[in-house]
C-alpha cells in the first residue's frame, strides 16, 4: 500500500490541476493507492465573508493591475481545460478556507474526504460557491453522502480545528512553503502541479513491486535535496 498525502488549498487553481495529474497516474498505476488531503491556507489571513471578487482581492493583495490579473487566470484557465477542468473566475468568490478544511476533516472521519475534496473544488472553480459560508459547505457535504446536519454542527463546534493546524504545522516541518506539495510514502516529494509522468514515477519508486536500482557511484539524497521534480523527505 502506497500511502499519498497531499498539501493543498481549496481555492488553489494549481492545486485543482495537480489533482487531476496525479489521478491520471493512480488510474494508470496497478498497485493499491490511499490519498489523504492535508490542510494548507495560502491566505489564513483573508476576513471571513470578505465581499470581493478572486480578481479584486489578488489585485490588492499582490498588487497587480486589472489586465495583469486577466491575464493570469486566462492562462491557468487554459490549462485547467487541457485537464477538462472548467475555472470560472468571473464567479469565483474570495473565501476563507479555514472551515472548508475543518469540514474536510469531517469527511475524512466519516469516509468521504476525497469526495468531499472534488466537490469543494468543483464548487469554488466552476460554480461560485461560497467555500466560506456555513450553509453552502454543509449543503456540499450533503451531496457527497454525509449528513448535513452534524456537518453545519461541526462546522458551528469549531470542530476539527486542531487537525488543520497539525497539517499546517507538519508542512512546516517538510519545509513546504506552497501547493500543491504531494507526499508518498513519508519519503518522496512532488512540489507543484507537475506534468502525469513525474507521478508516474513517483508512485513507481515508492512501490515494493518495482525494485530500483541507483547508479554505482551515487548517494541516496540527503534530507531536502531536490532532483527531477521530486524531494527527498
Amino acid at each position: 500500500m502506497i500511502q499519498v498525502e497531499v498539501w493543498s488549498d481549496i481555492v488553489c487553481p494549481w492545486c485543482y490541476i495537480g489533482k487531476r495529474r496525479l489521478e491520471g497516474a493512480l488510474a494508470k498505476f496497478p498497485g493499491e493507492v490511499s490519498v489523504e488531503w492535508r490542510s494548507f491556507q495560502l491566505d489564513p489571513s483573508t476576513p471571513t465573508g470578505d465581499p470581493r471578487t478572486v480578481g479584486e482581492s489578488l489585485a490588492a493583495r499582490r498588487g497587480f493591475t486589472a489586465a495583469q490579473v486577466k491575464g493570469m487566470f486566462a492562462n491557468v484557465t487554459a490549462i485547467a481545460a487541457e485537464e477538462g477542468l472548467d475555472y470560472d473566475f468571473d464567479r469565483a468568490r474570495t473565501a476563507n478556507t479555514l472551515d472548508a478544511h475543518r469540514l474536510l476533516h469531517f469527511a475524512k472521519a466519516h469516509g468521504r474526504q476525497g469526495e468531499l475534496k472534488e466537490r469543494l473544488m468543483r464548487g469554488y472553480f466552476t460554480e461560485g460557491a461560497d467555500v466560506g459560508d456555513h450553509t453552502v459547505l454543509a449543503g456540499l457535504a450533503a451531496e457527497v453522502g454525509l449528513d448535513e446536519v452534524a456537518a453545519k454542527q461541526a462546522l458551528a463546534d469549531g470542530a476539527y480545528a486542531q487537525d488543520v493546524e497539525a497539517d499546517i504545522a507538519q508542512a512546516r516541518a517538510y519545509g513546504i512553503s506552497g501547493v500543491p506539495f504531494f507526499v508518498f510514502n513519508q519519503r518522496i516529494g512532488v512540489s507543484g502541479a507537475q506534468p502525469l509522468e513525474v507521478f508516474e514515477q513517483a508512485l513507481a519508486q515508492s512501490s515494493p513491486l518495482t525494485v530500483l536500482k541507483a547508479p554505482e557511484g551515487t548517494a541516496s539524497a540527503a534530507a531536502g535535496e531536490c532532483a527531477d521534480d521530486s524531494c527527498a523527505i
